[in-house]
């Protein structure tokens, strides 16, 4: 095996590890923190693929700026008043899991995944140009309906934290 596979299997493993920590710690800033681990090791698998640009924006707007919005929306709740409802949560995300399980094994079974060194990345792959063409272009509808979803968590628990008081 050659060093890049054994930086992506170790750096994806990591990833795996952290992500398994964000789901399964009992204290939500534990969690975050996790969450942080996981973005910082997404961010190096985008920088093996040489999409700088990508990885760097990843470190900044999500382990940075979204990160800080989670912080606040958990200090703002009450983790322990939302504890009765855990066992839904549980089985609606162990039901989540199984269905991402089916949907993933038949694609690592394939053997056309990022490893096996058949697909390669086009010349403008992780610029800033192709990633504004994606963007504001391809995209524009699905990245404007995530920015409004994002302002109607932060008003949601803004009036959830204001109705416990």
């Amino acid at each position: 095996m050659t060093p890049p596979v054994i930086l992506f299997f170790v750096v994806g493993g990591l990833s795996i590890v952290f992500s398994l920590l964000v789901v399964f710690q009992r204290n939500v800033v534990h969690s975050a923190m996790a969450l942080v681990a996981t973005l910082f090791l997404v961010a190096v698998l985008f920088l093996t693929l040489d999409a700088a640009m990508v990885g760097i924006l990843q470190i900044l707007v999500y382990a940075g700026a979204i990160m800080v919005l989670f912080l606040f929306v958990i200090m703002l709740l009450n983790p322990a008043a939302l504890e009765g409802r855990r066992l839904a949560w549980w089985g609606l995300g162990s039901l989540a899991a199984l269905l991402l399980l089916f949907e993933l094994v038949p694609l690592l079974l394939d053997g056309s995944g990022p490893v096996s060194g058949q697909g390669s990345a086009g010349a403008g792959f992780g610029s800033p140009e192709m990633l504004a063409q994606s963007l504001f272009y391809d995209f524009v509808l699905p990245f404007e309906i995530a920015s409004v979803l994002l302002l109607v968590a932060i008003i949601g628990a803004v009036v959830l934290a204001k109705r416990e008081l």
